[in-house]
């Protein structure tokens, strides 16, 4: 490391030499870095450094001033914590108000730590003035509470640490209620988890600042220098922190090699930086495990060992600065258990030895007692030290069986509790299947939570539509909850849904395997394990009804029925259905999925009514929609000459397809539309199923859906349905079920005005105009290459060939498909279109020109090949897993 020279200020390009020397000096600070070794020499050399140069240039610019100022490090710096991109705070202490006439050195001196690339941020307060400030904001005296001086005025700092350090100054059972609100507030921002599949690993739960809210609060507490005194104080036995240091080790780490890889101030664990960082760490791909889902694995584990330590820290800390002058409340539960200010704690550290049932019986006890508010932090230890008790013979007894049933039928606290058990180590011990998902990442672009936390979300969610409170956010849900004979059935289904994630093969299939086996360990009756088999089987199968068919196709739902086989495995079925969905990511959750679920849950509930040997009739569905969209239209006043005409031409697979509040809609265009006003392009913004209806109406030509869907993509919508028909060979009419690429309706007229104005003009001029493009690919696409495929499917059942795309989403894909069905004379019918992230799952209806199906392999196969040449993509037969 090279030394300072006062020759260096007096160089023509002295700001080019500084900066030289600091980035020589942080690349060989940087080249010591090893992951598999502590960073804290590390970030304290750099600190030390720092303060060398600041310093240096201190008495360069100030030294006239020493005795009246000093300079002060603040936040991390002044904890000697400073990573390779990390903020530098500082503090400028001045004895007087005013410094009018040696302003110009102090701005002189700033100026040059920016030109030399320090980038400091400062402030300039009098003793005075940092007291008021730190008074009326806790983060203020939080920095102040780790200031250091740098240089200068030492009685003059002292003052200023003396005047901080007053018990009046936030005492520290006030201290510790704003930090606790602090982290509470900071905590929403992330969803209430640190399971995030792209983690923030200094803000998010459990990651860096929560470390450093125990070491704050203990500090003003105390006025600790050291959290090793959580020893001297009784906090933490040798053991706990050892691994609380270990922990901070492991973040401080990945913090270090993260601004390295990104070469700034980077806090996040992003998909782009998992993979090499994953390789840093000398995490290797074994046995279908990746390297990466082992590395972010290790992250997950560390933070659930930190989450549970903040908890039993807070927990003491609380007794001890903010209760402390209160007696004990204290209340007996049972032999085994008292109360302690609203904490169940054991009554002895031999109760889990005496009887290990109790490790199950305490989490029964704080649903069925809800004044208990969270288990005692030492009685946490005991739970921790004891958790090898829970062995075959425990797993098998069947009071052991009968307590944790019991937890699910309770009516409060289910997932309060397991989160507990998960946090504690309980429910992985119990259930050895569920130790596979503990902390286990998704790699992909649907979920965002790991499956243990996935799974505690999807038994929340099932919680919620029990809950009056709740009512608001899907009623309908609420509604169908009040059928459910058996919730605790529906709640273990949440928890087995996942539960062979990982494994290798069909999760669904291997997750029926193993929920039977739990069901005859419980002793559930054979119905109740044949419902919850069936549903851990076939969790996915709504969903992918729902958005991959043509639910408005009879068949379709009389073969969707046919599988539920009952009104009670529906209920169950749709409940589960709508809270996966919510838990694997918010953002796929929209108006549009609701509404179109609901319509699949009702149209299969009358199949069922109606029962399963007596299906209705396309015909019948047919005359059913004429009816009441012509009653409908009467209501509104158009007469039946109007109506007559504008159906004229219309096919029953018109009816056949689209709702009775469609048809009207639509209608009412038709008979106002005159063959001038061609092309007709109407936009609702929501219509029955949540999202906007685009309407077009216009003489046939080919390339009406290839103008339509460039157009939309351009714009920026996102296509969920499309539906294609022509009436009698002279007029088509097409619709469109859009949402914002954000899933939010579209709700600006000015927006729908322009949408309308740019599909009629460039279905008038017949093509579209090459244009930036509103079509935005996610940041994580490039993270998970898929490969395309295309299936075809034939039911002579029906009248449509279906053929399945997945392939990456890219710009201008439908209309590229389009153009090939138009090129090779296919008729698009239908089109069900699923984008998730960049992965495109498509479903197309079609048939040849002479509306027949598609059977022939050699069509099949050039119609691949074309389609595959259009998007650029190699291509497979075979669905890609």
């Amino acid at each position: 490391m090279k030394t300072l020279s006062t020759t260096l200020f007096s160089a023509p390009d002295s700001i080019n030499k500084f900066k030289k020397l600091i980035e020589q000096t942080n690349a060989q600070i940087e080249l010591k870095f090893d992951p598999h070794k502590p960073v804290t020499h590390l970030l304290q050399e750099k600190s030390d450094y720092t303060d060398k140069i600041l310093a240096f240039c201190w008495q360069h610019f100030l030294e006239d001033l020493a005795d009246n100022l000093c300079l002060i490090a603040v936040g991390g710096y002044g904890r000697r914590e400073l990573f390779p991109y990390s903020d530098i705070d500082l503090l400028i202490l001045l004895d007087k108000e005013e410094y009018t006439d040696d302003q110009d050195k102090l701005s002189a001196f700033s100026n040059f730590l920016w030109d030399i690339g320090l980038k400091p941020g400062q402030s300039v307060r009098t003793v005075s003035e940092c007291v008021k400030a730190a008074t009326e904001d806790q983060t203020i005296m939080t920095s102040l509470l780790e200031q250091r001086l740098i240089c200068g005025n030492q009685t003059l700092f002292n003052k200023q640490k003396e005047r901080i350090s007053s018990d009046k100054l936030w005492p520290s059972d006030l201290y510790f209620q704003a930090k606790m609100q602090e982290q509470r507030q900071r905590y929403v921002k992330f969803h209430e988890t640190a399971y995030n599949l792209e983690p923030n690993i200094k803000e998010g739960p459990g990651g860096l600042r929560d470390m450093q809210n125990i070491a704050w609060v203990f500090k003003r507490h105390y006025g600790s220098s050291t959290l090793k005194e959580l020893i001297t104080y009784d906090f933490l036995p040798i053991a706990e922190y050892n691994e609380l240091m270990a922990a901070q080790q492991l973040l401080w780490q990945l913090r270090y090699a993260l601004h390295l890889v990104t070469g700034r101030c980077e806090d996040r664990l992003l998909f782009d930086y998992q993979r090499e960082l994953a390789d840093k760490f000398g995490f290797k791909d074994h046995q279908g495990n990746y390297d990466v889902e082992q590395f972010m694995q290790h992250y997950y584990r560390t933070v659930i060992g930190l989450e549970r330590l903040n908890e039993m820290l807070l927990q003491l800390f609380r007794e001890r600065f903010v209760n402390s002058e209160q007696q004990n409340k204290v209340f007996v539960i049972n032999a085994a258990f008292r109360s302690v200010n609203g904490y169940i704690e054991a009554t002895d550290n031999s109760v889990f030895q005496q009887n290990p049932l109790t490790l199950l019986e305490i989490f029964l006890l704080q649903q069925q007692i809800p004044s208990i508010k969270g288990v005692r932090a030492t009685t946490i230890r005991l739970i921790r030290e004891n958790l090898h008790l829970i062995d075959d013979n425990f797993r098998n007894n069947k009071k052991a069986c009968r307590i944790f049933i019991e937890i699910f039928k309770q009516p409060r606290g289910l997932t309060h509790q397991l989160r507990r058990m998960n946090r504690y180590g309980i429910l992985a011990a119990y259930l050895p299947c569920f130790s596979n998902i503990v902390a286990r990442m998704q790699y992909d672009l649907f979920h965002i939570y790991t499956v243990d936390e996935h799974t505690l979300f999807v038994i929340r969610n099932l919680r919620r539509f029990s809950l009056q409170k709740h009512n608001q956010e899907l009623p309908f849900c609420n509604n169908i909850f009040l059928l459910i004979n058996k919730p605790k059935l529906l709640y273990l289904a949440g928890l087995f849904h996942d539960i062979a994630k990982g494994k290798g093969g069909d999760h669904s299939q291997l997750g029926e395997s193993i929920v039977s086996d739990f069901c005859i360990r419980h002793d559930l009756s054979r119905h109740d394990t044949k419902l919850l088999a069936w549903l851990v089987r076939n969790h996915l199968i709504m969903s992918m009804t729902a958005q991959r068919k043509d639910i408005s196709d009879p068949e379709i739902i009389h073969e969707f029925a046919v599988l539920v086989g009952s009104i009670e495995y529906l209920n169950y079925l749709y409940l589960l259905t709508v809270a996966d969905i919510r838990a694997t990511n918010p953002k796929l959750w929209n108006s549009w999925k609701d509404r179109l679920l609901k319509e699949l849950y009702t149209s299969t509930h009358k199949a069922l009514h109606r029962g399963l040997k007596n299906p209705i009739a396309l015909a019948e569905r047919i005359k059913e929609v004429e009816f009441d969209a012509h009653a409908g239209l009467i209501k509104l006043g158009l007469n039946e000459p109007t109506i007559n005409k504008a159906w004229k031409h219309l096919s029953n697979d018109y009816f056949a397809r689209y709702s009775a509040d469609e048809i009207i809609w639509q209608t009412i265009a038709i008979a106002s539309c005159n063959d001038n006003e061609f092309p007709l392009v109407l936009l609702r913004p929501q219509n029955q199923r949540g999202s906007a209806e685009i309407f077009i109406y216009t003489r046939d030509q080919p390339q009406i859906f290839t103008i339509s869907t460039a157009t939309l993509d351009q714009l920026g919508l996102t296509i969920l349905d499309a539906r294609i028909v022509t009436i009698a060979d002279t007029y088509a009419l097409n619709s469109f079920q859009v949402l914002e690429q954000s899933g939010e309706a579209i709700n600006e007229l000015f927006r729908e005005l322009r949408i309308c104005a740019s599909l009629r003009k460039n279905l008038l001029q017949g093509f579209v105009k090459q244009q930036d493009n509103y079509h935005h690919q996610s940041r994580q696409a490039k993270h998970f290459p898929i490969s395309s495929s295309i299936l075809f499917h034939n039911n002579l059942q029906f009248k449509h060939t279906m053929l399945e795309l997945i392939t990456t989403d890219q710009s201008g894909l439908l209309s590229k498909i389009g153009e090939v069905f138009r090129n090779r004379e296919i008729i698009l019918h239908n089109a069900k279109i699923t984008t998730i992230g960049s992965r495109v799952e498509d479903m197309f209806y079609i048939t040849d020109r002479q509306s027949n199906l598609i059977t022939n392999t050699n069509e099949q196969n050039l119609l691949r090949k074309a389609i595959f040449e259009a998007l650029g993509a190699p291509g497979t037969t075979g669905l890609h897993q």
